[in-house]
Parts: C-alpha cells; structure tokens; sequence
C-alpha cells in the first residue's frame, strides 16, 4: 500500500511539520502552498488522500474538496479546520470530505484518520476492480469471480463447453460445481436442449435405478405407467450427475453401460433406447480414493474422469470474498425490499478475514441473514453471525525464535502434510499432488501419523 498524502497548506511551518512528521509515520508526502497547484498535482499523480486545511488565499479547502471529489473520485479529502468550527465541518463533509480534524492537530490522530483513509480508499479501489470484472464475466451467469484461480476456472470451461467430452467437476461442498456444469452446458452446441441435473445421493437407491432410466408399465409393484428415465428425458441436452460418489455400487455398471454404448434399457424393459446425451458430474470426495477403497468402480471412474475441473474453494479465491457478498446483497435487498447499498469497512474486514468452510453457500447464507438483522444503509459487524465476528486465523506456523521449541522434521512434515489436506479440503489426491507424493505414500504417512484424513 503505497499511502501517499498531498499536504494543502499555506503556512510553511504547518506544512513542514506536517510533512516531517508523516513522513516518519511512513507515508509519501507532497506539499503544495495553494488550491490550484494541489488540483493539479492530483490530476498528474495518484495520491490516496488529500489532507487541506480550509482557510486559504484564493480558492478554499472546501471548493478544492468538491473539484476533487467531481474530478477524481478515487482519492479521499480529509480537511483541516480549526476546533469549534463545527458548521464549516459539516459543510466539508457535504462537499464530499471523508472526513475532518481540528486544528491544534494531533498528530497522532490525524495519522490514525489518515491511516483508515489509505484502508478506505484501497477497499473501495477493491470493490471497482470487482464490479468490473462482474461486468466481464457476465457470459458465465451467476458463477461470480475475478481472482486468478476463478480466470483460470472461466477460461477452462470455455475450451471445454463446446465439446461433448464427459466432465468432472471436483470441489468442496458449496463451491458451485453445479453452477459451473450449467454454464458448461449453455456455452456448448446442446443449450438449446434439455439440462437436467439429479443428486446421487438424494434418491434411495430403490428409486434411483428407476429415476435414472425409467421403467415400463408393471416393471415393479406400483408401476402402473411407463415413465421415462432421466437419461432419455436428457435427450440432446445434458445431464449433470451430483455427488457421483454416493452412486451405488450397483448400478455403476449400467452408467458404464450407458456412457460406452449410449443406450439405455428401462426396468423391465426389453428393448434398448440410443439417447444422445452429455454426461457432466460432481463430486466433493477424493474419487480416487473411493476406487482404492472398493466402494466406486475403476473402470467407471476411468470413463467419467476424462476432463476433471477443480472448483476453487472461497478461501482460495481473495477478493472474491467482497465480489460476492455485493452480488447477493443487491439480490436479496431488492427481494426483502430493503435499502441496503453496501458493506461497511469493518465487516468486509471481518469477511475477507473468515476462512468460509461451507464457501460460497456459506457466504450467501450470511449475507441474506445480515441484510434481514440490518438496521442501516450498509451491513455492519453487528449484522454477521457470531462465528464470523468472533473469527480469527490461526496462520500455519513450524518454527520459533526458542531453540528450545524448535520441531523435528518429522513433525515439520507432519504438520504440513495436514495442513495442505486441510486447504485441499481432505482431497488426497490434490494433496499428493502438491505435495509432490504418490497417492499410496500419503496414505502410508497418514497412516503413521494415525490421522488417515477423510
């Protein structure tokens, strides 16, 4: 954060302590002696906050403050007024001044208010790169982001969506994996055709062999009619499988079926129905270690895993914190009919801050909690859950300045090694891969450490 601060100021003593002693405190200082030079200043360079006092020759800090405020936006007024002067305060403030001090100034306090203004600015510098990139990423729906990791997702889906390959989408619960599995199929030559999407592990498995592909009439006690199954219902469309894991052992091989033949039998049927479909899956566990532990076929696995795509985790994604919580605040303000136009700084803060296991859902479930408690134009601390208010990190730590606590490097390992399962949310094949492991030699060391992870 580069925190420069451009000094209005006629009076040279004033200015020069000013400067100096800023410039101690670790900010950037230009001083100029006049309304006009300090417009122009901000016109050629970037400053972050401009700090003018209100009483000067010519042109005064309040005009100067409306000027900068018309033409940059982006940098924030602080003015100088002397104490008692409450009206002309008031009046700054309405100019459009972030904020006021009085003169005599206490410097202390006049770096702390300029210190949350260089925090202020940077946030609201945060927020317009986010909207911009919400603008720019309008052709991928309601799958919101502009981190490095969410670029990276947009340009992976859009090489894949033209094609009719199988696709794994692999994530944490609540990242948007079925989000991602529509936009793959409204980018691809099928959007005009069916999406349908089935959770695997929603259905018994008595229903779910009927749900997926149908059944004629009398196939089963309670099967009147013949009812078409999900895969025929997907015919030149897509359908998207959630929670793949949880398929039951015995009906894997009739998906196998269906993804190398493209036929389909219903119950009790005797005749095969050619449908012509795009399988895209989901899953939130380790597929691979589903295999090792017999509880999902290989030759299956084999099949569906032709072009996994992982879903980042909200912890991994920065700033898309604050991208979101503004995307679902505006969604629910118009639903309730509330006018609530932003977040304030502390509880983006808290936001930012909190390491959001349940991710995006999460986050959506917060925010429409906090707009329902709001009481002011803008959600504050007070509005968040109690877990999020109360949150603090505890950043991954293996050394100490105390040769007495020093680790070993077996515990160093061990204590990495579960670390990055935990980031990877328990995925042990992402972790291998980080980890610069083969999947058995995880398991060997997760076995040791008497921690086999999920």
């Amino acid at each position: 954060m580069q925190r420069r601060i451009l000094i209005v100021d006629d009076d040279k003593s004033m200015g020069e302590m000013l400067e100096a002693h800023l410039g101690r405190k670790g900010f950037s200082v230009v001083w100029k002696v006049s309304a006009q030079e300090a417009f122009a200043a901000v016109c050629a360079e970037d400053f972050d906050v401009v700090l003018a006092d209100i009483r000067m020759p010519g042109e005064d800090g309040i005009s100067l403050c409306e000027r900068v405020v018309t033409n940059r936006p982006d940098v924030l007024v602080v003015v100088m007024t002397a104490f008692g002067s409450l009206e002309t305060a008031v009046s700054a403030l309405r100019a459009g001044a972030y904020d006021f001090v009085t003169k005599p100034v206490d410097l202390d306090a006049l770096a702390y208010t300029l210190s949350r203004a260089v925090q202020h600015r940077a946030l609201l510098e945060r927020v317009r790169i986010l909207s911009r990139a919400v603008e720019e990423s309008r052709r991928f729906d309601e799958l919101v982001g502009a981190s490095p990791a969410m670029k990276r997702l947009y340009d992976l889906l859009a090489r894949v969506a033209p094609l009719d390959s199988t696709v794994l989408l692999a994530g944490e619960s609540g990242t948007g994996k079925e989000l991602a599995a529509r936009v793959l199929h409204g980018l691809s030559g099928r959007s005009q055709g069916p999406f349908i999407a089935v959770n695997c592990a929603a259905i018994p498995e008595a229903l779910l062999e009927s749900e997926l592909f149908g059944h004629v009439s009398g196939a089963f006690t309670d099967a009147k009619a013949a009812r078409k199954g999900l895969f025929v219902q997907a015919h030149r469309g897509a359908l998207f499988l959630d929670e793949i894991a949880e398929l039951p052992l015995s009906l894997q091989p009739k998906l196998l079926r269906v993804l190398e033949q493209r036929t389909v039998r219903p119950l009790g049927g005797d005749a095969e129905i050619a449908v012509d479909i795009r399988i895209l899956a989901a899953t939130n566990r380790d597929l691979e270690s589903r295999v090792d532990e017999g509880k999902f076929r290989a030759d299956l696995f084999y099949r569906i895993h032709v072009i996994p795509i992982e879903i980042p985790p909200l912890r991994a994604r920065g700033n898309d914190v604050l991208l979101l919580a503004r995307h679902f605040l505006q969604d629910f303000a118009a639903l309730m009919g509330k006018e609530v136009a932003g977040i304030s700084d502390a509880a983006a803060e808290r936001l930012l801050a909190y390491d959001w296991p349940g991710n995006v859902r999460e986050l959506r479930n917060c925010i429409e909690r906090a707009l329902a408690l709001a009481r002011f134009d803008k959600l504050a601390v007070e509005d968040l859950p109690e877990r999020i208010r109360a949150y603090r990190s505890t950043p991954f730590q293996i050394g100490s300045e105390d040769p007495a606590e020093l680790l070993s490097m077996e515990e160093v390992e061990r204590r990495y090694i579960l670390h990055v399962l935990k980031l990877t949310g328990g995925n042990k094949t992402t972790a291998a891969r980080i980890l610069g492991f083969d999947r058995k030699t995880l398991h060997r060391k997760l076995e040791r450490y008497g921690s086999p992870g999920e």
